[in-house]
């Protein structure tokens, strides 16, 4: 099965499907020809647009990436993986990020 997600005219991800494997060659037709909209493959394993598309997500076309809303103001977008990162590296163990603080608290 393969995962197609509708963006919409600013890139935001719509939706998010899954589309029979006959139809996973031109999954992204199939979907505009039957649902409208514009339509582009995802993948659970990443390896089809750097992340799995999610409602709320962005299309970067330039990184060809799925990218998640930005968490906090402080987190930076990594480049290679488009993922956002905290300024601060989480130590191990269980923690929470704190904005206001710019640090990991425990949980």
């Amino acid at each position: 099965m393969a995962h197609f997600a509708e963006i919409n005219a600013n890139n935001i991800v719509q939706r998010v499907i899954v589309v029979p494997d006959a139809e996973e060659a031109n999954g992204a037709q199939w979907c505009a020809n039957l649902l409208g909209g514009v339509w582009l493959q995802t993948s659970y394993n990443a390896r089809i647009r750097k992340n799995y598309a999610g409602v709320g997500y962005t299309y970067d076309p330039a990184r060809d990436a799925f990218i998640a809303p930005k968490p906090y103001a402080s987190w930076i977008l990594n480049d290679n993986t488009c993922r956002w990162e905290a300024p601060i590296a989480m130590p191990d163990g269980a923690f929470d990020w704190d904005e206001t603080q710019q640090a990991w608290v425990p949980i």
